[in-house]
């Protein structure tokens, strides 16, 4: 887990109703969570939000364009918000909030978290340093 990236998260639970936040890869490995959340949840979290994503864009040709990309899930409970979004190359934000979470700040922080986040997990190409003998 990168606690580097864990106080950019725990900004997204400054949103009033807002409870916990991930940060997985594309294929459900837990990147970064809000520091209140148990890991072993959050990893619980991480491997199920990568089959709804998966699941989410598999229903694109619902919408009668299959080729439109996929921007947001959003699940109700009876007791809350699951939202998640892309948040850049193969990265997913995940955030959980109670039943009467503002849902436009909501989205707002999370898509201002996407724009922090990609700034930090863009990775330089690493430089191709030929054999060394």
């Amino acid at each position: 887990m990168n606690d580097d990236l864990s106080w950019m998260l725990d900004s997204a639970l400054e949103i009033p109703g807002a409870l916990h936040a991930v940060l997985i890869s594309a294929d459900g490995l837990l990147m970064a969570r809000t520091q209140d959340f148990d890991k072993d949840d959050a990893d619980r979290v991480a491997a199920a939000m990568s089959g709804v994503q998966s699941l989410s864009r598999t229903l694109a040709f619902f919408c009668e364009d299959p080729s439109q990309a996929w921007r947001q899930t959003l699940v109700e409970f009876d007791g809350g918000w699951v939202f998640l979004i892309s948040a850049g190359e193969g990265a997913y934000l995940g955030v959980s909030a109670s039943p009467d979470v503002d849902m436009a700040d909501i989205t707002f922080r999370m898509q201002q978290l996407v724009a922090q986040l990609g700034k930090r997990l863009t990775t330089p190409p690493r430089e191709n340093l030929g054999s060394r003998s």
